[in-house]
């Protein structure tokens, strides 16, 4: 892949959108960690804490990156990020009452390190498997979007309450990427090289797999809500 070619461009849009799709948690945890610091404070804490968890997120995905050149690693990677995909339509947003407000700005950048890198796998997985082994490309693209994370994930999330066919959309570039890296497990690319139909077909299964059991678990999900609510009143 050439540095600032079209496909560099398309690899390095990919890598934020994917960031920007999982980021919801991490935006939540850096406003619950902060929430009782003083404004001034807040602000010092919501920086030092995402410039720390950045360094821990390129560090994490360059030892992905390196471990994905392992055999076999890469299938195991796009089966991952398959369940990823799932999961980022299935679950209708998860409560984060165990994460603790900060006392003091150390205390809070050190809750939102902490907390950020346990959150943290699902990006550093997609990510390595967007950049497709281009270590450029993963710096680069958290540059641009952990900063987006911080200051414009709140705006993002209620872009996606009020247009919900974006998770849709994040689950599809999951899910193409997901099958990509299986497909070019190093071990498989013989097969799929002979067979260039079975690896347009196995693509649009596992992206149309995804959707499916997604949309199937979300509406489930909601269904029941709606039973609850009305027992409820």
């Amino acid at each position: 892949m050439e540095l600032f070619s079209a496909v560099f461009w398309l690899a390095l849009l990919k890598i934020v959108f994917i960031d920007l799709m999982l980021a919801g948690d991490n935006a939540i945890v850096i406003g619950l960690a902060a929430r009782n610091l003083h404004p001034s404070v807040q602000k010092k804490a919501i920086l030092y804490g995402t410039a720390g968890a950045l360094v821990i997120r390129i560090v994490a995905t360059v030892v992905v990156l390196w471990l994905l050149k392992v055999p076999w690693l890469l299938l195991v990677g796009g089966i991952l990020l398959i369940w990823i995909a799932y999961k980022l339509l299935a679950d209708q947003g998860e409560e984060h009452n165990d994460i603790k407000a900060g006392s003091s700005l150390w205390v809070a950048v050190r809750t939102i390190v902490i907390a950020d890198a346990a959150m943290g796998l699902d990006n550093v997985i997609a990510v390595a498997g967007a950049a497709e082994q281009h270590l450029v490309l993963v710096i680069i693209g958290l540059l641009i979007s952990v900063p987006i994370i911080v200051w414009g994930s709140t705006l993002f999330i209620k872009l996606i309450n009020h247009f919900p066919w974006i998770i849709y959309v994040g689950a599809i570039v999951l899910g193409y990427t997901a099958s990509h890296m299986i497909t070019e497990e190093h071990r498989l690319v013989p097969f799929f090289t002979e067979h260039p139909a079975l690896r347009i077909l196995f693509i649009v299964l596992v992206v149309a797999g995804v959707v499916f059991a997604g949309y199937r678990k979300r509406s489930s999900n909601n269904r029941r809500s709606g039973e609850q609510q009305r027992s409820y009143s």
